[in-house]
């Protein structure tokens, strides 16, 4: 029998449904430049930044853009306008992919789970909803998303030594942060920048978001339970069952223990723990250190890949064994680019055919015709459909505020209400939509396909919008503000 590789390897299961998911979606963008007219908004540069002018929306004559360029766009992004965050994006996946492949091979990983599990005392279920907390609190506060990527694996691990599913691991870690993300407490690639365009002072009405924020925990955290309770019970139940089988041996805990482990995989802990520190300390100066803010992410991706390749030779004898590791995990996550250069073309071919601002005109029209607690809704649908063309929240801001003040302040509602009903459409959209890089990285990392992703999240993502209009038609009703 061939001997498993290490690290997270994307399923040709997972990666061929992806593919042809994204390619349907491709055609169909393609498609929208051929059916809508052309359009553009005029821009300005305000505080060094480009912001649309409202009211400056005027029809043009569509761009030279022939259709056999729709399916060379996946290429074509790597030299366009989100070329480098997209290079970032990938470099950043390969540094993470190779860096965990060490981890595993070196036994380090499950170690380190072990541990997890004894510090817990047996109490798994609190362990579940602290765990699933602090990943929340990460988004809510820090608006870390794409950032917890390399800690996906080491939950997913957690959540089989629980005796759960890949579900459950990606529910407490990725889709956690996802939620806390969009509640946006102090979240300042969503708020931060919201508020500022918006011209309201900076993080206010942050106590009505906390308690919007701890209604989702409930929810959130009601939903896992439930979910990890239904296939304790019976493992069949679960939706990736018979897929997990091989996952789950991978990452079985027997015999694993500190105490019966050789003296270089302490050491290999201590090197690594260091590098743990230097990524929770880049994660919390990121948002409020000009000089790290810009480099967040490739500086998370480096520090993984020095702890993890560093405590890798400290803990293994056989040197040649890391680097056979480290270049397994690097081609096992390889597949993901083509992901992510697909999901990226989507949003190029809507603007290279010249229908864009076309798109957020027509959904801005009908503010100016309903009620104001209709107008907040719109709001928060806009962005939802907006998310699959321009998944970067701080980009979407740019584009959506300029528009969305001026129209807030006609329709009666208050800018505060518009900023929140935004965030909430940037947020949970991220892992919904297969267009987004995250998701298509996390799912590759585990035996789960989109549409089984789908299923199992789409009665959480019900309950999560309801509970969010529901606050938005309360924030119009108590004019929350301050303005």
């Amino acid at each position: 029998m061939a001997q498993e590789k290490a690290g997270a390897q994307i399923s040709a299961k997972a990666f061929v449904q992806s593919v042809v998911i994204l390619f349907v979606l491709m055609v169909l963008a393609g498609l929208l430049t051929r059916a809508l007219p052309a359009g553009q908004y005029q821009r300005t540069v305000m505080e060094g930044r480009q912001v649309i002018v409202p009211g400056s929306f005027h029809f043009t004559e569509h761009p030279d853009y022939p259709a056999w360029r729709w399916f060379t766009a996946p290429i074509e992004v790597l030299w366009g306008p989100d070329s480098l965050i997209l290079i970032v994006i990938i470099l950043f996946i390969l540094m993470v992919g190779g860096a965990f492949a060490v981890l595993d091979a070196s036994g380090i990983l499950k170690a380190g789970i072990a541990k997890i599990v004894q510090w817990s005392g047996g109490r798994k279920y609190v362990l579940l909803l602290t765990v699933t907390f602090f990943f929340m609190a990460l988004g809510a506060f820090l608006g870390v998303f794409e950032e917890v990527i390399p800690l996906v694996p080491i939950m997913l691990a957690l959540s089989f030594y629980l005796g759960w599913d890949s579900l459950v691991g990606l529910g407490m870690s990725i889709l956690a942060t996802n939620v806390g993300f969009s509640a946006a407490i102090t979240n300042p690639f969503t708020i931060g920048v919201a508020q500022e365009i918006a011209q309201l002072p900076l993080f206010s009405g942050a106590a009505f978001r906390f308690i919007i924020f701890v209604a989702l925990y409930v929810i959130l955290a009601v939903f896992l339970v439930s979910y990890a309770r239904k296939i304790e019970r019976n493992p069949k139940a679960s939706l990736v069952y018979e897929a997990d089988k091989a996952v789950r041996a991978h990452f079985e805990a027997s015999g694993v223990d500190f105490s019966t482990s050789t003296p270089g995989l302490g050491k290999a802990t201590v090197w690594f723990g260091f590098f743990a520190l230097l990524i929770v300390l880049t994660l919390v100066g990121g948002p409020f250190v000009e000089v790290v803010r810009d480099y967040t992410l490739p500086l998370v991706g480096l520090w993984f890949l020095l702890g993890g390749v560093g405590a890798g030779l400290l803990a293994q004898e056989d040197k040649k064994a890391v680097w056979r590791a480290l270049w397994e995990g690097i081609t096992g996550i390889a597949p993901g680019i083509i992901l992510i250069l697909m999901a990226a073309s989507i949003k190029y071919i809507v603007a290279s055919g010249g229908v864009m601002d076309t798109i957020l005109h027509y959904a801005a029209h009908p503010f100016t015709e309903i009620s104001p607690i209709l107008a907040a809704w719109a709001i928060y649908g806009i962005t939802l459909v907006l998310e699959v063309f321009v998944a970067s929240g701080s980009a979407k801001a740019f584009l959506m505020m300029p528009i969305v003040v001026p129209l807030a302040d006609l329709v009666g509602i208050t800018r505060q209400v518009a900023v929140t009903a935004y965030c909430f459409g940037d947020g949970f959209s991220n892992l919904i939509y297969p267009t987004n890089p995250v998701l298509l990285i996390v799912l590759g990392l585990t035996s789960v396909t989109y549409l089984k992703w789908l299923r199992w999240t789409l009665k959480l993502w019900f309950w999560i919008v309801l509970a969010t209009l529901a606050f938005l038609a309360v924030g119009v009703m108590i004019g929350y503000g301050p303005f």
